[in-house]
């Protein structure tokens, strides 16, 4: 019982194992530009404005119908001598049926259903540039909380060897205080920095649970799916690349989706603005038609019989109305076109600032790995020191303790800093659009 009891035991760690795949940023990416479910929407997004190029060019297609008709006829009554005289009873039949087809092809409207293609092709193309946008603004969440999670289990390790430090301690102040060396207070003062650790432990558990279910709902899978992440080695990306500010300030103004969008916003307007005044232009089309009916009473003489009749021929049609009537609207379109342009403007000193915030958070970030290296060894140094020195009689538990807290502290502020490197670094590359 005991053989099989094992071997089942380790087949069910094998499998959760084999089920529990440790994940790179990049990898974490790649599954949630596959199943993020504001990309999925973005996506279908982009689908419908495809759809809607193909409905616009449908527009160009003549319009042709065929139809059918089956009538009961009055009396066929004509008052040749007016309204209160008898009238002429025209012998009809009862019934009529009839049959036939029209066809209408536009030849010229001012150019506003090719304009209208134009037009969708443009909004397909913002609606590209918010693709874009969103997975770039997906991947920077994504970083976001891998590098929570990545900063929470080093603060977890770091704990954990803090605990079983101070344990040892706790145990050896323990012994001192059994041979008359040290004070009760001192023993105490341990306990409760160990119930401390403990405490920073359990609210590092929790927040490691939360980042990983972020991660989750980033991904698009079950907020319980069981995430594991190598946190160990150093996260360095492969895409980014040193440049200064103005090498990042030229990529944005070329790259960047959201800058994009509001030139996309200006060629819009502006063609908005042709296509209204295309209703001042006037209306071609060929037109054909033919209609089988019976009777015949549409021309006299008057006839039971089946006839055939139809046209062919050019019709061309101006509205006068809308001479005045598009004043209006002319205007409004060129002020939203102005407004647009201003926030071309706006955007563009919007994207320079951000870029501007970023590198030196960036700049800020690396000077904060510098210094919190620096601290961790000159701390390490005072630990240990101190240590010996009250093991030596020479220096209080206080000091110690601080000490030891000053540089678990320390270690937190090098993770941090490093990971906001990392982050500045793609938070920047979100921005310019090159993520």
């Amino acid at each position: 019982m005991s053989i099989l009891l094992f071997l089942f035991g380790h087949s069910l760690h094998a499998q959760q194992a084999e089920n529990t795949q440790t994940l790179s940023l990049e990898e974490i990416w790649k599954v949630a530009e596959d199943n993020n479910r504001q990309l999925r929407l973005a996506d279908l997004n982009l689908q419908q404005s495809k759809l809607e190029i193909l409905e616009a060019k449908d527009h160009l297609l003549p319009e042709f119908s065929i139809g059918a008709d089956v009538k009961l006829n009055s009396k066929f009554l004509i008052y040749d001598n007016g309204l209160f005289a008898s009238p002429q009873d025209v012998p009809v039949k009862g019934y009529g049926y009839g049959l036939g087809y029209s066809l209408n092809l536009n030849l010229f409207n001012g150019g506003k259903d090719r304009r209208n293609i134009v037009m969708k092709r443009e909004e397909e193309l913002r609606k590209q540039y918010e693709v874009d946008l969103q997975r770039h603004s997906v991947k920077y969440n994504v970083a976001a909380a891998y590098f929570d999670l990545y900063k929470f289990l080093h603060f977890h390790d770091f704990l954990d060897v803090e605990m079983e430090t101070e344990k040892k301690q706790l145990a050896l102040i323990e012994s001192l205080h059994k041979n008359g060396i040290v004070l009760k207070s001192d023993v105490l003062r341990t306990s409760v920095k160990l119930s401390q650790l403990k405490l920073s432990l359990s609210d590092i558990e929790k927040k490691i649970e939360i980042a990983k279910q972020r991660l989750n709902i980033l991904m698009g899978h079950e907020t319980g799916n069981e995430l594991t992440i190598n946190y160990e080695d150093r996260v360095e990306l492969d895409t980014i690349t040193a440049t200064d500010y103005n090498d990042y300030i030229d990529i944005a103004l070329n790259q960047s989706p959201d800058y994009k969008i509001v030139n996309s916003d200006i060629k819009w307007s502006e063609l908005n603005i042709k296509q209204i005044k295309a209703t001042r232009l006037p209306k071609i089309s060929l037109y054909s038609n033919y209609n089988y009916t019976y009777p015949q009473i549409s021309f006299y003489p008057y006839s039971n019989d089946l006839w055939g009749f139809g046209q062919t021929g050019i019709k061309a049609q101006f509205s006068i109305d809308n001479l005045y009537k598009s004043k209006h609207s002319i205007a409004h379109a060129e002020v939203v076109s102005n407004q647009a342009k201003e926030k071309a403007v706006m955007k563009k000193d919007e994207i320079s600032l951000q870029v501007k915030e970023a590198y030196l958070q960036q700049q800020q970030a690396l000077e904060s790995v510098e210094t919190a290296e620096k601290i961790i060894a000159k701390n390490t140094e005072t630990v240990r020191v101190i240590r010996s020195s009250y093991l030596n009689q020479e220096s209080l538990l206080t000091d110690l303790l601080e000490a030891e807290n000053t540089l678990l502290e320390a270690k937190f502020n090098l993770i941090t800093a490093q990971t906001n490197v990392q982050l500045t670094k793609i938070r920047l590359l979100a921005i310019v659009g090159i993520l």
